[in-house]
């Protein structure tokens, strides 16, 4: 019997429809794995899953963050993994399901984060990036990590700093403290359900239209509202992929019409990135969208009896 089942995949796969038919033959809940679905008042963008969605299946890691948060991968480790021990003490299967790659390897591997200690060194960085840019400090990272600095995007300004401070505060370079954590042995086995498509087309399809639809079910709606309460358009929260692109339209920064747009295609990279994440994982069995197929659930069913026998 598997007690824990990861459902991953790319965006609009499908991956909250197959945890929740599962939760219901396997009886289970499900732990979210999505780094966006943890703030409150930030539904539709993050396609939140409804009530109606849920069909009375308890979901965790829903809205534990406000928006002006920063969440991190080391925050979700040590608020779902006492839920999935609950889960498990309780003799019921924990499906983890969600596109964030980085957070569930992580909650599977267990193990120690790097510290992120109240010494100041963080702010002394954020200041020097607000003063100089972020340019000076990837030089500095290319000089004492530059396997990390090879790795991050040259703009990725919260993950420059996050891997400079490891290094002031530990002597220990971020890319050395990820090689010895990830030789300690897995903490969970799960059994890893992939869900794909035989044509990436019709996964772009379905992410153009689930775009469509967000903005049809109030999206800017969403977006207005949390401006007006305050919420700054730039805290993290707010420049993830289908929350900037609007804000920029509502400032007057072109039209809606093409923030829809951009929404579109930076969602399908989006999904190309996480195909590429979670297609390195040697693990996972694949569910595929195909119309010469099975349906996924059936397909999903005759993976968990393969290895349940």
């Amino acid at each position: 019997m598997n007690d824990i089942i990861c459902v991953a995949g790319p965006t609009a796969s499908g991956k909250t429809a197959l945890a929740v038919a599962l939760a219901k033959e396997l009886d289970g809940e499900v732990v979210s794995c999505d780094s966006m679905q943890v703030y409150r008042r930030m539904d539709i963008g993050t396609a939140k899953p409804t009530q109606e969605e849920m069909a009375g299946i308890p979901h965790h890691m829903l809205d534990v963050a406000d928006p002006e948060e920063d969440f991190s991968v080391s925050r979700y480790c040590r608020m779902a993994d006492p839920i999935v021990q609950d889960i498990l003490a309780r003799g019921k299967t924990a499906i983890i399901a969600g596109g964030t790659g980085l957070y569930m390897d992580a909650l599977i591997r267990g193990g120690d984060f790097a510290p992120c200690p109240s010494t100041g060194r963080r702010e002394e960085l954020e200041a020097r990036a607000e003063k100089e840019g972020i340019e000076p400090l990837m030089a500095w990272l290319k000089q004492v990590d530059p396997d990390s600095a090879a790795r991050l995007p040259p703009g990725d300004r919260k993950r420059i700093i996050r891997a400079l401070e490891v290094y002031l505060e530990t002597g220990e370079t971020i890319t050395a403290h990820d090689l010895r954590t990830r030789s300690v042995p897995p903490k969970y086995r799960p059994l890893w359900l992939g869900i794909d498509f035989a044509s990436r087309e019709a996964l772009y399809r379905r992410i153009d239209r689930r775009v469509e639809r967000m903005v049809e079910q109030g999206l800017i709606d969403e977006i207005r509202s949390l401006l007006q309460s305050g919420i700054s358009p730039r805290c993290t929260a707010m420049q993830a992929i289908g929350y900037k692109e609007f804000v920029a339209a509502l400032a007057g920064q072109g039209t809606m019409e093409e923030a829809v747009a951009q929404v579109q295609q930076s969602s399908r990279r989006y999904a190309k990135r996480q195909r590429t994440w979670f297609r390195r994982n040697e693990q996972m069995r694949w569910l595929i969208w195909d119309r010469d197929r099975p349906e996924i659930l059936d397909q999903a069913r005759r993976v968990i009896q393969e290895t349940d026998n």
